[in-house]
């Protein structure tokens, strides 16, 4: 099987893990809708539909207005227009979506981006609390809960093909503490290297963007 049949497969088999979330926390569970399902289709179809390893970019968990939406990481329903893949969902932007692409537009455009790179996020399903968006760091007893849901996760996509040497993570501080110490344990990859969060960047560093651009290029040209 190709690698966009084993993500689409994975992702469309995805369920909720057993137990109770903590009070006032719910699942975001994209991947069941239709439209979602069709878009992850004609993405990872276009993007990944060989058998080359690529190298993970890891993310936090999916938010309302990207992922929780579209399927696809740091991917927003603007975002996925401007590729070509038409859709029905409200055309908000999100923020860590608008920098990930002027990234990649800088990097060479998707076609070049994907072909080295694969974007997941530590919890494939996102969380929702009062309406908003919550982060699986956010709450002690919630990112306890979830642990071995976030570690099944890793392990069953490393087995898509993943270059072992090293992982980027995005966000320097809890997400980086998180991911350092399962990897400690379990001997993932060589090197987990930390960049600052897209959505940090955008919403406290604005004017310094073309300057977190140029270091995301960087890195990612040494890989």
């Amino acid at each position: 099987m190709k690698l966009a049949g084993k993500i689409l497969t994975y992702h469309f088999n995805l369920k909720k893990p057993p137990g109770n979330l903590p009070s006032g926390i719910e699942w975001l569970m994209p991947y069941d809708d239709e439209e979602t399902r069709r878009c992850m289709d004609v993405f990872y179809k276009s993007y990944y539909n060989d058998e080359r390893s690529r190298t993970f970019i890891l993310g936090i968990n999916p938010g309302r207005f990207g992922a929780g939406i579209t399927g696809v990481p740091f991917t927003d329903p603007v975002r996925l227009e401007k590729l070509g893949i038409k859709n029905s969902f409200p055309k908000r932007q999100e923020l860590s979506s608008v920098f990930i692409y002027d990234m990649i537009d800088q990097f060479g455009g998707p076609d070049i981006f994907y072909a080295d790179f694969y974007f997941a996020s530590l919890s494939p399903l996102g969380f929702v609390k009062g309406g908003k968006n919550y982060n699986y760091y956010d709450d002690r007893a919630l990112a306890d809960a979830v642990r071995p849901f976030i570690i099944s996760n890793i392990e069953s996509q490393l087995n898509f093909g993943a270059n072992l040497n090293k992982v980027f993570c995005l966000g320097q501080g809890k997400n980086f503490e998180y991911l350092s110490r399962l990897n400690q344990e379990y001997k993932w990859w060589k090197e987990v290297i930390p960049l600052p969060h897209p959505r940090w960047i955008m919403q406290y560093k604005l004017k310094q963007k073309e300057e977190f651009i140029q270091m995301y290029k960087r890195v990612f040209s040494s890989q």
